[in-house]
């Protein structure tokens, strides 16, 4: 999942941002208004699964970033994470479009969990696990298994299976796959996404995911069973 942190605080910000990474989500931070606006607007190539956003920012303040998105139509699922504790402060910016609301200081493991449900609520999901014929992927301890075995993945191996899962019948574009596994300023190689592909082929079987040429990956939503390739161990 790629997340936009607007967040001015710099030990805060940096703090969140690492725990997130380390979760296993790719984060983009802008520390203003100003930014976050740039990086919703002009960045139109880019699109992020959640923000999470400060409401006493510079230049421009949350609220007003909040309703401008909201205006624009923009529907992306926002958590307002800000120090203003007080009744109206929450009211206000849920009224304003927010979809959740955690108050400073916070646990990140709180954040990841709101996170979460915020991501299976966008994907109209009740259970918390992703389910595929044989294999299950399990967000919050951040596991996989496949025929009640673990399978070790790399982060973005794990990443891109989640991915995958959440979208299962859809065909996603190699860009927008790529922006969803790398943040700015994150190098890219020309072939990884193909890379990541090949190791989640190796690990579930070479039909698990197929190519639509010319446009990305998909992976089907009714299959029931995958297997995987006979000389490669599934959960090495």
């Amino acid at each position: 999942m790629r997340l936009l942190l607007v967040e001015d605080d710099e030990l805060l910000g940096e703090g969140t941002r690492k725990g997130l990474i380390q979760d296993g989500y790719t984060v983009d931070w802008v520390k203003d208004g100003a930014l976050a606006e740039e990086a919703l607007i002009n960045k139109k190539n880019e699109k992020f699964d959640l923000i999470i956003l400060d409401l006493g920012l510079p230049k421009k303040d949350g609220i007003t970033v909040l309703k401008d998105l909201r205006t624009r139509g923009d529907m992306t699922p926002v958590l307002i994470l800000t120090a203003r504790d007080s009744i109206e402060d929450r009211v206000k910016g849920l009224d304003s479009g927010a979809d959740d609301y955690l108050n400073k200081p916070f646990d990140l493991t709180e954040l990841s969990a709101r996170l979460r449900a915020l991501q299976r609520r966008r994907a109209d999901r009740a259970l918390p696990l992703l389910i595929l014929g044989q294999i299950t992927l399990d967000p919050a301890s951040h596991t996989v298994t496949f025929k009640d075995e673990p399978v070790n993945l790399s982060r973005r191996e794990f990443a891109l299976l989640h991915v995958l899962l959440e979208n299962a019948g859809r065909v996603l574009s190699r860009e927008h796959l790529t922006q969803s596994l790398y943040g700015w300023g994150e190098e890219v190689d020309s072939n990884a996404l193909e890379v990541h592909v090949h190791n989640l082929r190796k690990r579930f079987g070479q039909e698990f995911i197929r190519t639509v040429r010319g446009i990305g990956y998909t992976i089907e939503k009714s299959k029931s069973e995958v297997e995987p390739d006979k000389d490669n161990d599934s959960h090495s």
